[in-house]
């Protein structure tokens, strides 16, 4: 099973977010592996482990697309278990939305399968850390023509069919589809492995392939800014929180609560 592994470089949380540039794009300086990505990794890497690994023919790939730091997310993928990495990245692809991220990440799963052994399941984590609009599985599958399971807290591959269950707020449904296919898994679905020291040894001689736009056969015209269905027009940073509401407890205090939360209409 050769299976394609979407990770993303997303700004570390714990640092706070800032937008640069003409575009008011998100300043990536600090930037580590989208922690919902590893979900999908762990899911990909069982599902190889589970049919005899790489001995057997299986292969687990990390693809990211973005600026040169941006590999790091695929090194740490490979520390982590994926047997190789692809680092899509080109100037032009700076500033991409969804939908012109979806198209160069399709054309460079193509470009993978050109090897003359096609992809038989891509899977992405249920969001970004960043963007959080879920778009880019969806539009995924649609350009590559493949049949979709999102959101799956479940996920197995009973010989060429994927089965996911998908769970709701009141209830659950199971759904299936013929592969290739591609899946969205949610972080219900595993608890995703750390990197020990014997993976971050081997992760050094394990292949990462750089590619550009032309190696995949986009145009620029078609990513990055003047490619995208949507742009950010202004940003603000958010303002400095204000002090807080102060009750000192004269005997009263329950009373000027009660008054406060009343003012707010949260009564």
């Amino acid at each position: 099973m050769k299976i394609v592994v979407l990770v993303k470089h997303v700004p570390d949380a714990q640092f706070d977010r800032h937008i640069t540039g003409p575009g008011n794009t998100t300043d990536r300086d600090e930037s580590i592996l989208s922690e919902l990505d590893e979900y999908a990794l762990e899911a990909a890497l069982q599902l190889a482990e589970e049919r005899g690994g790489a001995k057997a023919g299986n292969e687990v790939i990390a693809l990211s697309m973005g600026p040169s730091g941006a590999v790091n997310s695929v090194k740490k993928s490979l520390q982590i278990g994926a047997y190789s990495g692809v680092h899509l990245s080109d100037d032009a692809l700076a500033g991409s939305d969804a939908a012109a991220t979806s198209l160069a990440l399709a054309a460079a799963i193509r470009h993978i399968s050109s090897d003359g052994r096609p992809v038989d399941l891509v899977l992405t984590g249920m969001a970004s850390t960043d963007g959080e609009t879920s778009l880019v599985p969806a539009q995924l599958a649609e350009r590559l023509g493949l049949p979709q399971l999102t959101f799956a807290s479940t996920l197995e591959v009973n010989g060429r069919t994927a089965v996911a269950r998908r769970d709701a707020g009141t209830h659950s449904e199971t759904v299936e589809a013929q592969l290739p296919a591609l899946v969205s898994v949610t972080d219900q679905i595993n608890e995703p492995r750390y990197p020990n020291f014997k993976g971050i040894l081997a992760a050094k001689k394990k292949k990462i392939a750089s590619l550009t736009l032309a190696d995949v056969g986009v145009d620029a015209s078609q990513v990055g800014l003047a490619g995208s269905w949507t742009v950010v027009e202004t940003a603000e940073a958010r303002p400095p929180r204000t002090a807080g509401t102060i009750i000192n407890d004269e005997g009263d205090a329950g009373i000027k609560l009660v008054d406060f939360l009343a003012a707010q209409k949260l009564l």
